[in-house]
This record gives C-alpha cells, sequence and structure tokens, in this order.
C-alpha cells in the first residue's frame, strides 16, 4: 500500500507530463484543460462534484466534497498553468534525482496541487463534517483569469477559509507586495534635428519622466517597510521614443511598475504618476494597464485555525504578488503555504520530494480538524 506522500509524487508526476503552459505567456501554447481533464475524472470517481469554470479554452476546475454537516467549508487553491519552457531538455519528462523532482511546474506550483488533490481525496474517504472545495484554476502566471471565474462561481458560498499551496518552502507566508502597471504617452512635436527651436523632443521628456520614477523609487526605499514585505518601489519597466535619426521624436511612452506594501490603498501607483506628470508639466496621459492589492495574513479565526492546525513554523513574507489578496479581497481569510524547491521560470527547475511529502500529510492531517473546536 502506498503512502500518501507517495501517492502526491505520483500524481505531480502525471500533471507535470501533462503540457500546460499559459497561451498568454507563449502565444499558442496548450493551456490548462488537459490538466483540468485528468484531475475532473479523477475526483468525480471519488464522490467530488465537478464545476468547470471560465473560458471553454482556457478552463479552471472547482471540485467539491461535501461532508456529514458540520457549516464550514475550506478551499484548497493552486493553479496548473506554467510559463514557457524554452530551452529546457526535456521540460514534460518528470525525472526524480537525488530526493528531487525535475521538470516545468514541479515547484510552480503543481507539486501543491497534487498535495492538495491527495489530501483532499483522503479526507473524502475518511469522511468530514465540512465542504472541501479544489479550486484548481488557469491563468495565474498572467490575468488570473481562472480565479476571477471561480470566485465569480463561489458567489453567495464562499469557503471559511482557502489555503494557496504556491511554493513557500512550508513557511506560512505573512504578506506580499502588490503591483500596478501604468502606461503614460508623452507627446512631444516633430522637427528635423538640426532646428530643434521648432519642436519638442518627447524622448527628453521621456529622460525626465525615468528620472523623476527612479528619484521616487528612493524615498520609497528610504520610507518605513513593512516588516515581512519590505518597501515599495516604482520603476519603469518598458520604454519607447523616436522614430529615425535627425528627427525629434513627436511621441515616447513608457510603463512604469509600482509595488505596494500593505496598508496602501490600489491607486497608488496611478496617482504617484500622475503627479510626476503634473510635477513637470508634461503634455502626456497615463492609464492603470491592472493593479492588485497587496496582501496581510488576517486576524479572522478561520486563517487564524488554519496556522494553528499546520505543523509548519517557519514566518515569511514575498516581494511578489499571489492569488491570496483575490480571496482575501472576496472575504475569503486566507494562508498561504506550500511545498517548494527551486528553478521557477528557469530552465531547470525542481521540487524537493520530502516538502511534496510532509505537505500532503499535513493537510490530510488538516481538513478533518479544521472545523472543529481548537
Amino acid at each position: 500500500m502506498t503512502s500518501l506522500g507517495d501517492d502526491a509524487v505520483e500524481l505531480t508526476r502525471e500533471l507535470v507530463a501533462l503540457d500546460t503552459v499559459n497561451p498568454a505567456l507563449v502565444p499558442g501554447a496548450a493551456g490548462e484543460r488537459p490538466a483540468v481533464e485528468l484531475l475532473a475524472a479523477r475526483l468525480s470517481r471519488r464522490g467530488f462534484g465537478i464545476e468547470i469554470v471560465g473560458p471553454a479554452d482556457r478552463p479552471s476546475l472547482l471540485a467539491t466534497h461535501r461532508g456529514r454537516g458540520g457549516g464550514w467549508s475550506l478551499a484548497l487553491n493552486g493553479h496548473l498553468d506554467t510559463v514557457g519552457v524554452d530551452g529546457m531538455e526535456e521540460p514534460f519528462s518528470p525525472r526524480i534525482e537525488g530526493g528531487r523532482m525535475y521538470g516545468r511546474g514541479t515547484c510552480d506550483m503543481k507539486a501543491g496541487v497534487a498535495a492538495m488533490v491527495v489530501a483532499a481525496e483522503h479526507a473524502a474517504d475518511a469522511g468530514h463534517d465540512g465542504d472541501v472545495v479544489l479550486a484548481l484554476v488557469a491563468d495565474e502566471e498572467h490575468g488570473s483569469l481562472g480565479t476571477e471565474a471561480v470566485l465569480e462561481q463561489l458567489a453567495g458560498r464562499m469557503p471559511d477559509a482557502c489555503i494557496v499551496g504556491e511554493p513557500t518552502w512550508l513557511d506560512v507566508i505573512v504578506a506580499h507586495r502588490g503591483f500596478a502597471a501604468i502606461e503614460v504617452e508623452i507627446h512631444g512635436r516633430a522637427a528635423h534635428s538640426s532646428r530643434p527651436d521648432e519642436g519638442l523632443n518627447a524622448v527628453t521628456l521621456l529622460g525626465r519622466l525615468l528620472g523623476a520614477v527612479e528619484a521616487r523609487d528612493r524615498e520609497l526605499a528610504a520610507g518605513e517597510g513593512h516588516p515581512y514585505a519590505g518597501h515599495g518601489s516604482l520603476m519603469a519597466t518598458v520604454v519607447h521614443g523616436g522614430s529615425a535619426p535627425f528627427t525629434l521624436a513627436a511621441h515616447a511612452s513608457a510603463i512604469v511598475e509600482r509595488r505596494s506594501i500593505p496598508g496602501e490603498p490600489l491607486d497608488s501607483g496611478l496617482r504617484e504618476v500622475q503627479t510626476i506628470i503634473e510635477r513637470l508639466s508634461l503634455d502626456a496621459s497615463c492609464r492603470e494597464l491592472v493593479a492588485r492589492d497587496p496582501w496581510e495574513l488576517s486576524g479572522a479565526s478561520a486563517a487564524r485555525r488554519v496556522v494553528e492546525l499546520l505543523p509548519f513554523t517557519g514566518r515569511a513574507g514575498a516581494p511578489y504578488w499571489m492569488e491570496s489578496a483575490m480571496w482575501e479581497s472576496a472575504g475569503v481569510p486566507t494562508v498561504v503555504c506550500g511545498p517548494a524547491g527551486g528553478g521557477l521560470h528557469t530552465v531547470v527547475e525542481w521540487v524537493e520530494l520530502d516538502q511534496l511529502r510532509a505537505y500532503t500529510k499535513a493537510l490530510a492531517a488538516l481538513i478533518p480538524a479544521f472545523g472543529r473546536e481548537s
């Protein structure tokens, strides 16, 4: 008889063998459907109710096992998409070596998904009082359309708590930063470069904008940070300007990225960029392309209960964003913890199998205990 940990290792192997590269990152890529189909069929056989939500070509899976009663519900959330595989020799041929499994998505985050599925199946077989909801989503690596679809589907029946199984080395994440991307369009006036007084060089104006953005970033770095999430930041990540030599640029543009810490409002980046434009008297417009809230572990009783039941004592912050912020914003107290390894988004990705086994065992014990009195 295999152990829960061995079952999770085997399911990780099956999931990694599937190409689920996010097509929003790599045009024409396969997307998440192969994993949704595999897991929906498997979980249906184990008595889970199946709901497939979101766009037909980018599906996400909600699989719910109803308990004996008790009024509580617990969501286990992970993403099925991966980044691309350029430079990888055999990204979908998982191999085990030295206590690690290698392959695209092993760490980020098919091992976490496998642990959640196996632990939920174990709870279903053993019996539990409340409901267990597996929320296995598309598009986390890009636009979060999967979690948006899942939260819309769950409206009116939100779970009492959610565990997000992102790779954390089994630390409980206490906080992470939010982000926003702001597109700036700068308007100049074209002229021959031999007669610059007849024009207005948008590239020069872009340089002033970049200098002001860098200055604001230094201010943020020197200010009071968050004990776990660190400091906010402001930086330009994409710039364009000019059309030809010997011509003053009539147009330039930039994308400015703002990383925010808990306590800062969602529109921090947009307001700061607007302030810079006004202070420099630029003929420019800006618009927010995307913005996501920062997140901090709440003091809600359901979140505290999850943390109490997890046997892992490490606490950490994350400089990057996770979909925990979306669950929390929807009113669901959320905890982030999962098995890890290394090489995320690189050509050599792996997960530590001891972490995977320990996480699976912890979730299997946590699910039936969650609804009981502490």
